[in-house]
Parts: structure tokens; sequence; C-alpha cells
């Protein structure tokens, strides 16, 4: 499928240049988070002719600002929310076991029973895990790839998590929940298998204006203005959608991660959830990443005011989760161990309650006087879902011909069978799935390609070669904070900038993908 889904420069000009020139599309999609791109795919699979723009690039905005988790809906049961915690849950099975089971792995949690969590509270923190479980039962999920939870010893726990505080430490309870490789390339696998279907996908062209019949938009490279003419179009575009579409009330709440190094960590096995104090079922969590950092997180805090292209975080949000950590470890995470920090923009739909934390997670399909449908709420885990459901409206609403949903057993690129007898590091079969082999074959020529970008980074200098010629990789930008995730940490970003100029200046051309 390597061809058929491969972005690259020369595709979206080709691209760009048919919509111009005044192809007619079945559906246009604006904005290309994990939503957008699902909308895309959705629509393709179907049958239908598809172009999605954005303004930047894949997963520009609120998509790669998350936790990297494929939730399970625990959080949202807690808080009475039970159809959003289903859906999570059936979500979460989809990626596991059919769509995307080469990004998605069960990672453990422990919840570390310190002095601060009380007998009362440590049996109803177990309860909780246990309907957890029940959820995964009622979405179908084998055990086999999320296990029960069960409480840990105080052995087994600091085995686990070394760096926590022995003293007062009563065990542990172990629970498990989906962690994505990196949202940003799975937002990347679902545009490209977007691609693979048919669909026009274009970064760096920015939606002016939108209409039921089509948009006014601008290609960001040259200046150049065109009209993209659709029978439907779907405006994806997350915490900015009230900008394009009338009527849409969001009240966007920022949530702040850090990133550490493992070693500050004590190199974690599994991920924590520590519980924030005053508050019931809420946790900061404690995520151990492949490429050797550690991500903690996260905030929930009202984002007022115009919404920034990049969120930053607040030294106030970075203290806050300092003291979290600090609460539960034996040696204190001073503000120079943060090599980085990075907040995201959840977009949420406006509604009643004085807190963000106490607004719903749903997600709602919009349609406006003028016919355009607007997707917003939700959340990564149910961006399928929230796809289906934004097509769904789209083709009742203007009336178009297509075949049934089929995103629930489509396979991303780079999910197959077998991944474990490919020849290739396992840290790229985590990444690119059946495609790691051809990642690893352009060092065939350079063998440097097989260096790390940056000293002490994961990354490879083949990554970058790979996402100009096939995941749409334009700039450095492109290649060092989405398309990898170097740019996490400055230092690592500055490093890697030589490796990455390489890339995009001696990548073959690739005008024969399509």
């Amino acid at each position: 499928m390597t061809s058929a889904s491969s972005l690259n420069a020369a595709r979206r000009a080709r691209d760009l240049a048919a919509l111009a020139e005044g192809e007619v599309v079945d559906v246009l999609v604006v904005g290309l988070g994990a939503t957008g791109a699902g909308v895309a795919l959705d629509a393709a699979a179907r049958g239908l002719s598809v172009a999605a723009v954005d303004a930047h690039d894949l997963a520009f905005g609120t998509s790669r600002w998350s936790s990297k988790l494929v939730h399970g809906g625990l959080r949202y049961l807690a808080s009475g929310q039970f159809g959003v915690a289903h859906e999570s849950a059936v979500e979460r099975g989809v990626l596991m076991e059919r769509t995307a089971p080469h990004l998605v792995r069960a990672l453990p949690f422990v919840l570390p029973l310190t002095p601060l969590v009380s007998g009362s509270a440590a049996a109803l923190s177990m309860s909780a895990m246990l309907a957890g479980d029940l959820l995964r039962l009622t979405a179908r999920t084998p055990r086999a790839v999320l296990p029960r939870p069960r409480r840990l010893s105080t052995v087994e726990t600091l085995r686990l998590a070394p760096a926590l505080r022995s003293y007062g430490l009563r065990g542990g309870i172990l629970s498990w929940d989906g962690q994505l490789a990196d949202d940003a390339h799975l937002v990347t696998a679902i545009a490209r298998t977007a691609a693979a279907h048919g669909a026009r996908i274009i970064t760096r062209c920015r939606a002016l204006a939108l209409a039921g019949d089509g948009a006014d938009v601008r290609d960001e490279l040259t200046g150049a203005e065109h009209v993209i003419r659709a029978r439907a179009v779907i405006n994806a575009t997350g915490v900015w959608a009230g900008g394009l579409a009338d009527g849409v009330r969001l009240r966007p709440s920022r949530g702040t991660h850090l990133v550490l190094r493992a070693e500050t960590l004590g190199a974690p096995l599994s991920g924590l959830h520590l519980p924030v104090p005053g508050t019931t079922g809420r946790f900061a969590l404690v995520l151990p990443q492949d490429d050797g950092r550690v991500h903690v997180g996260l905030t929930d805090e009202p984002a007022d005011g115009p919404i920034p292209d990049v969120p930053r975080p607040t030294e106030a949000e970075i203290g806050f989760l300092l003291d979290l950590v600090d609460s539960a470890l034996e040696v204190p995470v001073r503000r120079a161990d943060v090599a980085g920090a990075y907040a995201g923009l959840r977009p949420l739909l406006d509604g009643p309650g004085g807190r963000t934390a106490d607004l719903s997670r749903r997600h709602a399909v919009l349609t406006g006087g003028n016919g355009v449908v607007t997707v917003v709420g939700g959340k990564l885990t149910t961006y399928r879902r929230m796809a289906q459901d934004a097509v769904d409206a789209a083709i009742e609403g203007r009336g178009l011909a297509a075949g049934p949903c089929r995103t629930a057993r489509l396979p991303l690129v780079g999910a197959a069978p077998e991944l474990g007898r490919l020849t290739a590091p396992p840290r790229l079969v985590r990444r690119y799935g059946a495609e790691a082999p051809a990642v690893v074959a352009l060092a065939a020529e350079d063998p440097s390609l097989l260096d790390p970008v940056a000293p002490g980074s994961s990354t490879i200098g083949a990554e970058l070669v790979w996402a100009v010629l096939h995941e749409g990789a334009l700039d450095e930008s492109d290649l060092l904070d989405r398309r990898t995730r170097v740019g996490l940490v400055a230092a690592d970003r500055r490093a890697a900038l030589p490796s990455a100029r390489r890339a995009l200046a001696n990548a073959p051309t690739a005008t024969g993908s399509r």
C-alpha cells in the first residue's frame, strides 16, 4: 500500500491543482487532526470522492498534545458518563485488535498505596479498576489484550516503579490501558490510509470561508487563493471550529504535560496513577515512552481568550505537576529536571458547571443553516466514531449515495499479522508496523541513516527521509515536531536540525507516488 498511501510535496501539488482547476468532490473535510483525518478515511472508504485540507500540517493541533493514551473510559465511568465510557472502551478495542495493533500496546499502571491514600480510598480505587475491567468485558476486548487488575505487594510495586518512596508504601493496584506509540503518528497513519483510498490530503491549505457547497481556501506555500467545490463540507477543526461555523460554543481547557528523562524516575516499567489532592477519581499520570522519556500530566485549566496555534504551559501548571510527582517519590524532581513541557487545548462543548473538568467529553455533530456539518467535542480515543457520525450526517443532509461505514475493521497502513517476524528493530516495528523493513532499507546506500538524529535519541535518519517521501513532511518542523517527536525536548531538536535539513535536501523525489 505504500505507493498508493504515500504523501509528499509532489502529490500535494497535483492534488491541489486538480481541485483548483474545478474538480468537484463529494466531501470536503477541513482540519487534519485525528477526527478530520478519520472523516476523510471514513468517507473515502464508503466510495465517496474526498478532499481534506489543513491550514498547517497533519496533527498540528490538539491531536499531538495528548497523553498518548487510548483510554478505556474509566474516568468517564466515575463521573457518571456511562455512554461515553462504553464508547471509549469499544473504540480502544477497535484500535488495539483490528485497525492499529502496531501503534497501540497494553500499558500497565500502578496506583501506589502511599500514606496519602487511605484504606477506604484504596478500596474505592480497586472497585473502580474492577469496573473498568467490566467495561473491557462489555466492549468484548479479550483479557489476553488487557489483563485483569489486581493488588500488588510492596516489592512488586517498587520493581515496576523504583523511584517511589518506600516509607509507608502498602503496595499498589495494577491496572491496564492502551498506549499509543505516538498520537501524531496515528494521525499520519489515518491520513495515509485515506489517501490510499483516493482522498486528496492537502496540508498548508487554509480554509478562509465555508459554505454548504465548498470553501474559499488559500495555499499557504504560495499565497494563491482558490475555490474548492464539494457536495458536502465537514468542519473538523477542533478548538478553531467556531471561527468557521456560527453557533458553535466551546469552552477549551488546557492540558499540560511535562517531559522527563526516564533515568530521572528510575526508568519505570509501568505508568503511575497519582491521586490529585482534594478530588475524587482524578489522577495525574506518569507515562513512560519508548523513546527514553517519561511524560507527566495532566492539568485541566480553562483556556480563555484567543486560541493560539501552539498553546504554552504556564509555570504554575508545571509546578503543580512537579508537586504531585514529588508527593510519591523518594527523590524530588526539580524544575531543572524538566526536559520539556507541552500543552494542548481540549475542544469541549460549552455546558453547565463551573470547571472545565466537569464538562462532558461527549462529541456532537451540528449542521449549520448553510449545510456545513461541524463535529466537535470528544477525544482522541473516539476519533473513529466521531468521524462516522459526521459522515453519516453529511450523507443524510446532502443526499449523497454511499456505502456503510467500514472503518471499524479497516486496518491502517502498517497494520498486519505476524509483525513479530519482521526483520527490523522492534522500536521501528512498533511505529511503522509492516513498513518498518522499508524504512530500514532506505539506509542501504547510506548507512549513516541508521544513526540517531541527536545524541541519545531513538529516532534515526531513515525515519526523517521516510517522512519526506511517504508521510507528507514539507519542512523541519513537520519532521521534528510531528512525524517524529524529537522536538518535545528543545536541546534534542537543536541537535537534530542538521539531520532534518539533510533529509529535506537529499531525499529522492517521489513524483511517481500516487
